[in-house]
């Protein structure tokens, strides 16, 4: 699916706008698990969690347990985290370092290449019935450093998936300089389209965000539809600052703020090396967690760039208070959808996107 750019824009915004019961229809998300969840790339980690032999973390994905390891071979694969004994969850901890990964139900044993190790209740003959038994695998890429994976065997490869969004990523001089620092997690009371629909236009900018159009040049601000994603951003203007950041002599002198199909959200803000990932991640069909993930050179923030992190925080809790007042307009008999200018053309996209995911 490409979107270059919105021809008509008037006449299809009005056509294409989803209705509200796509934010508070509980059988639409469902729908999304099975058709969009499970059937696109999500980002789960970066190679620095996974820096030594054993290193392991773990997640979800559409519902479903997922180990991600680095072998002894220093290989790092994916793993649906279920034992194929019984079903039973086998690790439980978020993150570690392992030699070997044990069931807590029968004390099957699993290499870290996914293979069976031991499975002490099936001794002699009954040996032979599971010795081809190993975790499932979970297709995984990694790209510019960042672990994805995708629960559909069928899918295009992850280079193929978003146009020349890699590319773009990769331009940028220090980002591979860069390393997981820390992350930050909250329950948004909103569909988790809302947040997107959000991210995706600045027409409320100049309302909500008054820190953030003092610092960029809003007369400049462009948006730009993709292959399967979207940049928006613009330039510093001079002698502005947020805290420490002194952006006239910042490493990055402007802001490029990415949305990759359906729930990942890329931001690079101006000032020191830095790039931040957000994703929305359905908790119900009227609430999602919200998952912030940092990304600079070293673990132990300068002030610098701990007075940019408080930039973006603030930012985002003015759109999470936004989108939460939203979702009780979703729920309001008063209207059943909205109306979009033709500056909001990110949104088109993500919304036909969405349209077409659910064979509507």
């Amino acid at each position: 699916m490409a979107y270059n750019k919105v021809e008509n824009a008037t006449n299809r915004i009005y056509e294409r706008t989803l209705t509200y019961d796509k934010y508070t229809d509980p059988a639409v998300l469902e729908k999304e698990m099975d058709l969009i969840f499970s059937k696109s790339w999500q980002l789960v980690g970066h190679v620095s969690q996974l820096e030594k032999v054993g290193d392991f973390f773990t997640t979800e994905v559409a519902k479903e347990p997922i180990i991600v390891t680095r072998g002894n071979d220093e290989v790092i694969r994916a793993f649906y985290n279920v034992c194929p004994h019984r079903a039973t969850k086998l690790e439980k901890s978020e993150s570690g370092k392992k030699k070997i990964l044990q069931c807590s139900y029968h004390g099957w044993t699993f290499k870290l290449d996914g293979k069976l190790n031991k499975a002490p209740n099936f001794k002699g003959e009954d040996e032979a019935c599971v010795q081809d038994a190993c975790l499932r695998s979970v297709r995984m890429e990694i790209l510019e450093s960042l672990i994805f994976v995708n629960l559909d065997d069928e899918a295009k490869p992850l280079n193929e998936s978003y146009g020349d969004f890699f590319d773009r990523l990769g331009k940028f001089p220090f980002l591979n300089e860069l390393k997981r620092t820390n992350q930050k997690t909250r329950v948004i009371k909103a569909n988790w389209k809302a947040f997107i629909d959000n991210y995706l236009e600045c027409d409320h900018c100049h309302v909500a965000h008054p820190s953030f159009v003092s610092a960029l040049d809003m007369n400049d601000y462009q948006i730009i539809t993709c292959e399967n994603y979207s940049l928006q951003g613009s330039v510093v203007i001079p002698d502005k600052n947020y805290g420490t950041v002194d952006l006239n002599k910042a490493e990055m002198q402007g802001g490029s703020f990415f949305w990759l199909w359906p729930n990942l959200m890329v931001t690079i803000y101006p000032g020191p090396g830095n790039m931040a990932t957000i994703q929305m991640l359905p908790i119900d069909h009227e609430t999602t967690l919200a998952v912030y993930t940092y990304y600079f050179r070293d673990e132990n923030l300068t002030q610098e760039e701990k007075d940019l992190v408080t930039f973006a925080e603030q930012v985002r809790q003015e759109d999470v208070e936004l989108v939460e007042l939203e979702q009780i307009g979703f729920r309001s008999r008063a209207f059943n959808k909205g109306n979009y200018s033709s500056s909001e053309k990110a949104i088109v996209q993500f919304h036909e996107m969405v349209l077409e995911a659910l064979n509507e």
